[in-house]
């Protein structure tokens, strides 16, 4: 007799290593993971004394090379660089989260009652929102900016209504193709009610591609909030933020005052980056029919 061999789980046999999407995951998400953290110890930092006040104007030195005493430098106003370019992360975040979790609360329920439905409220919806997708975001979040006002609420809401479309699409189009299967026609001959089709049986069907969304438009609202600080758009005066940080070294650029613009500008390369990478290799995960 022959003893039995223990087989192990196909996944644990395979020898193929994690794919080139996958291994940029993990480099997206460390890149991320970051900046969070940066951002929520920043203030811990400047209460041991490790980083500076960034809206404390220091009257001396002013626009100083980067050095021991300042990593980045400082600006012709007074700042270190340092210290800004770090804390403006907390704003980044801050907006960021605020701008694509409001769109997402729109525009997937949005979606998700314009699919199931149909009807004139699908077609009224259909139109409305591709009204609004058609226009280029940034020219939609000044215009909504000059509204609104700064702030980061305000530039929070400039931001999500042109991604509310993106939302509302994807699911809109999901629920439209799932709502004929066999399962939703046997819980409606069941008698469940359109609130109960909508949250227990097409959610969480429909749901699977909004993370990747998420973090896409993450990454794009990064650009898309410091052209409007470079334009002077978005946060209130003096905040750290990574826009406004690169349109006050405007100025000094001529004058061969190169680290206010660099740095800023560097760490929102970065965190643009690190999450469109993090967006692929989710796409990937969620979706492994489409790797090749």
């Amino acid at each position: 007799m022959t003893p039995t061999r223990l087989r192990l789980p196909r996944f644990l046999q395979s020898s193929e290593r994690p794919s080139l999407s996958m291994q940029l995951m993990g480099v997206g998400l460390m890149i991320t993971l970051l900046f969070v953290l940066i951002a929520i110890f920043a203030p811990t930092f400047q209460a041991w004394g490790w980083l500076q006040n960034p809206i404390e104007s220091l009257t001396n030195p002013i626009h100083e090379p980067p050095g021991a005493k300042h990593w980045f430098g400082t600006t012709n106003q007074g700042y270190d660089v340092f210290s800004r370019t770090l804390f403006a992360s907390q704003a980044a975040l801050r907006v960021v989260l605020l701008a694509t979790t409001l769109s997402l609360i729109i525009g997937v329920p949005l979606g998700l009652v314009s699919g199931y439905l149909g009807g004139k409220l699908d077609r009224v919806l259909l139109f409305f929102m591709d009204t609004i997708y058609t226009l280029p975001g940034l020219l939609l979040s000044v215009t909504l900016a000059f509204v609104v006002g700064r702030g980061i609420l305000n530039a929070a809401i400039a931001l999500s209504i042109s991604y509310i479309p993106q939302y509302y699409r994807v699911v809109r189009n999901h629920t439209a193709s799932v709502k004929n299967e066999l399962f939703i026609e046997a819980a409606q001959a069941m008698g469940a009610s359109t609130n109960r089709v909508l949250s227990r049986y097409l959610f969480l069907n429909v749901i699977q591609s909004v993370p990747v969304l998420f973090t896409l438009n993450a990454a794009d609202a990064i650009l898309i909030l410091g052209g409007l600080g470079f334009l002077g758009l978005g946060l209130p005066e003096q905040t750290p933020e990574w826009g406004q940080d690169l349109r006050l070294a405007l100025s000094a650029l001529p004058t061969g005052i190169w680290w206010t613009a660099l740095f800023p500008g560097l760490a929102m390369t970065l965190m643009v980056v690190g999450l469109s990478l993090l967006g692929e290799g989710l796409s990937e995960f969620i979706n492994p029919h489409g790797r090749r």
